[in-house]
C-alpha cells in the first residue's frame, strides 16, 4: 500500500506525523461519505485532568457548561482570553477518573499551561498525555454500525439573541456519548466515532478494526464539506466564538462566568457578530491548486476575509472554509487571488 506522509507533501504543515493519503484520495473521500474509513490523527495532542474537582473546575474555565459531566459523556470546549478571543479548542472525553481533553496538533502545550496557572489548591492533576493515548477517527455513515451501543451526538440549536434566563438547559451544549474501546475510549461524534487509544496499542487497534484507510486529505475535505471549523485555520487572534461557529458545539450562553463570557454574552445579544464562516466554491478556471491558509478573499480589490481550509473535494470540486466580514453578501463577487469564488449559500 502506498502510504504518502503530510510531511512528504509540505514539510512545514502543522499536521505533520500522519498519512495525507494511501495513494487515491479521492477514493478515500468516497468512502468516508458513503461507508466508513478510519482515519489516523494520532498528531493530535491530548492533556489529561485527573482530580476530583475536574468537571467544577473547567467548568469555571471553559465556554461549557462541564459542572455535571459525568462517566462515559464527551462535549466540546473553548478557552477564550480575557477580551473574548478564541485562545483553545479542545474535544473531552469522560471515563469517570479522568477528563480527557484532545487538541490540535502543537496546541497542547498552550492548553497545559492555562491549566496549570489557573490550578491554585484545586483538586485536579493536568498534565501531557500525547505519549499515552492516540486518536483515530472513524469516519462516515457506517461509522455507528461499528459501535451499536453508542447514540447518536447531540448538539442543541443556538438560542435566539434574546432568549430569557433558564432557556438554555443545564448541561454540555454538545453531548457525545462514550464507551470503553480496546483499553481506550470511543466517543461518538458527528462525523462518525473518535478513537483514543494508548499509543502503544494503535496499530493493533487499525488491524483490528480492519476496515480501509483513508489519510488526513479525505478527512479535511469532508470536515470542509461540513463546515466544521479548526482551531488555527479557521480562527486567528481575532477570532470570537461566534465568527468561526463554534457556539452550538461549544459554548453555554447561560452558565456562570468565565473568562471572555462578556464579550460573548454582548455579541450574541446584539446578534451582528463582525465576521461569519463561509463555504467558497472556486471557478475553477484561474487554478485548481488549493490556496494557502491565510490567503486573502477580496470583493472589488479589498481584502475582506481569508481563506482557512480549501481542498479538492470529491463532488464539490475546489472548495474552502473562509472567514468573511458580515457585510459581504451571499451574492457578491468575490476573488481569492485570481480565482473567482462564490459563497455556498446553505
Amino acid at each position: 500500500m502506498t502510504v504518502v506522509m503530510v510531511e512528504d507533501l509540505d514539510p512545514a504543515s502543522p499536521d505533520g506525523g500522519v498519512p495525507a493519503h494511501y495513494g487515491d484520495p479521492m477514493r478515500e473521500q468516497r468512502t468516508l461519505a458513503t461507508a466508513v474509513g478510519l482515519v489516523d490523527r494520532s498528531n493530535r495532542d491530548v492533556v489529561a485532568v485527573p482530580g476530583e474537582e475536574r468537571a467544577s473546575w473547567l467548568h469555571t474555565l471553559t465556554t461549557q457548561h462541564l459542572s455535571d459531566l459525568t462517566k462515559d459523556q464527551g462535549t466540546e470546549l473553548l478557552v477564550l482570553s480575557p477580551h473574548g478571543h478564541v485562545e483553545q479548542h479542545a474535544y473531552v472525553t469522560e471515563d469517570g477518573e479522568t477528563a480527557w481533553l484532545d487538541t490540535e496538533p502543537g496546541a497542547g502545550a498552550g492548553l497545559l499551561k492555562y491549566l496549570e496557572m489557573m490550578r491554585f489548591f484545586t483538586r485536579v492533576e493536568p498534565r501531557a498525555a500525547t505519549g499515552e493515548l492516540a486518536v483515530l477517527s472513524l469516519v462516515g455513515p457506517g461509522a455507528g454500525d461499528l459501535f451499536p451501543e453508542l447514540p447518536q451526538p447531540r448538539v442543541h440549536a443556538v438560542p435566539g439573541p434574546k432568549f430569557a434566563a433558564g432557556e438554555v438547559a443545564a448541561g454540555p451544549t454538545s453531548l457525545y456519548p462514550v464507551a470503553e474501546f480496546f483499553g481506550g475510549l470511543a466517543r461518538r461524534v458527528p462525523l462518525g466515532v473518535d478513537l483514543l487509544v494508548p499509543r502503544v496499542s494503535r496499530t493493533a487497534v487499525i488491524e483490528k478494526l480492519g476496515v480501509p484507510l483513508a489519510g488526513l486529505w479525505a478527512y479535511e475535505a469532508i470536515r470542509v464539506e461540513h463546515r466544521i471549523p479548526r482551531l488555527g485555520w479557521e480562527t486567528d487572534h481575532r477570532t470570537i466564538p461566534a465568527e468561526a461557529d463554534f457556539m452550538a458545539a461549544a459554548v453555554h450562553l447561560d452558565k456562570g462566568c468565565y473568562r471572555g463570557q462578556e464579550t460573548v454574552a454582548r455579541v450574541h445579544h446584539l446578534g451582528r457578530p463582525p465576521r461569519r464562516l463561509a463555504l467558497l466554491h472556486f471557478d475553477g478556471v484561474a487554478t485548481d491548486q488549493p490556496p494557502a491558509k491565510g490567503t486573502p478573499v477580496t470583493r472589488d480589490g479589498r481584502e475582506v476575509g481569508f481563506v482557512g481550509t480549501a481542498v479538492r473535494h470529491h463532488e464539490l470540486g475546489l472548495v474552502a472554509l473562509a472567514v468573511l466580514k458580515r457585510n459581504v453578501a451571499d451574492g457578491d463577487e468575490l476573488r481569492v487571488g485570481e480565482s473567482v469564488v462564490a459563497v455556498d449559500p446553505h
